[in-house]
């Protein structure tokens, strides 16, 4: 695999930022920016050897200042949502910065995916992207001095690593992810309604109405979240009138319960299937969870790469977790990283084609 640079624009304080290039020996490239770590591209080949861009966003910086649905990015302290956006931890509250309605998203006004992070190229067998950022004491009011690091690798098996370390100097709560959003028929090519999927996974967590785990724990047989076998994404999505759970997310915006998450054991998890490109994406993660979010509100974003305009469903997201709101629900997975423990989760996105 080889990396290479180029500018990629200036924050409004005059901060650079600086594109990445990762291609590995077949072809394959990943464009990753080190603001908000986003991944701008990815470009796979189709089952007669074409290669397209899956990966939606835009093709400069400012779109991403300016309305991005968090296109590709690393998204911390928190993924996902925490009511009343506050939490407990060793007898003391919390209160973070609300950002939806009364509750916190992603992290909060100024989450991972709106800093620069530090970047450079290392050498682990083969190169690789380390991205660091140090989130001080109290940013947005999450407590504990964080050190963190993500390393992206491009293999030469056509798969996208992201591996995810940290460390804080007090309890903390830390839950990360990557939120990509893919077309595996292209960027520009419309909705993902063919796509077919599968994800081990028995249970889902329902939400309420202002999409926060209500704290069930429900079994996916019988509803339109039953992904234990490969279904085409519309056929939830075709008519989901008067089922509570899809209206409430105005489509799929719910996190399942994975199998084999005992311990972060790394295995996989999900697989994504485009009959008409053949491309195939597997999923392989440590983590309990993962948010199945299929752009439901993606007409806000406007016109993307290439002046595409994205609209409701042209993508859908994978995004491995700790279950949302968790720290509302103590039989869910902890999210608390304890002082001078190492946080340490990974992701594999794969590409193949049948």
């Amino acid at each position: 695999m080889s990396i290479t640079s180029k500018p990629f624009g200036s924050m409004p304080d005059g901060t650079s930022v600086t594109l990445y290039t990762l291609t590995n020996k077949n072809g394959l490239k990943a464009e990753i920016i080190n603001y908000g770590g986003i991944v701008v591209s990815l470009y796979v080949p189709d089952k007669d050897g074409k290669f397209a861009d899956i990966e939606l966003g835009y093709d400069n910086l400012e779109d991403y200042l300016d309305r991005s649905p968090s296109f590709g990015a690393l998204i911390g302290r928190h993924a996902n949502r925490l009511e009343g956006a506050s939490f407990v931890i060793n007898g003391i509250t919390y209160n973070l910065n609300k950002n939806e309605g009364n509750n916190q998203l992603h992290g909060g006004l100024v989450g991972f995916d709106k800093r620069v992070w530090d970047a450079k190229i290392i050498y682990q067998e083969k190169e690789a992207l380390e991205l660091s950022l140090f989130s001080p004491d109290m940013d947005e009011n999450y407590p504990g001095n964080l050190e963190v690091r993500v390393i992206y690798r491009l293999t030469d098996e056509d798969a996208l690593e992201i591996e995810y370390y940290a460390a804080s100097d007090k309890d903390t709560v830390l839950n990360m992810t990557n939120h990509s959003y893919f077309n595996l028929s292209g960027h520009d090519s419309g909705t993902v309604l063919n796509h077919e999927l599968r994800i081990d996974a028995d249970f889902y967590t329902p939400i309420n109405s202002e999409s926060l785990q209500t704290g069930e724990i429900l079994s996916v047989k019988n509803t339109p979240f039953d992904f234990t076998c490969p279904k085409r994404l519309d056929e939830g999505l075709s008519d989901f009138s008067g089922n509570e759970q899809m209206e409430y997310g105005s489509g799929y915006d719910h996190n399942f319960v994975l199998r084999n998450s005992a311990g972060n054991e790394f295995r996989e998890i999900a697989e994504v299937y485009d009959p008409k490109s053949g491309r195939v994406m597997t999923v392989f993660t440590t983590k309990p969870g993962v948010q199945l979010y299929t752009g439901n509100h993606l007409k806000s974003a406007g016109k993307g790469k290439g002046g595409h305009i994205y609209d409701k469903w042209h993508g859908l997201c994978l995004e491995t977790q700790y279950f949302p709101n968790s720290m509302k629900q103590n039989h869910f997975p902890s999210p608390v990283l304890i002082a001078g423990q190492t946080y340490h989760h990974k992701t594999v996105y794969k590409f193949s084609t049948r």
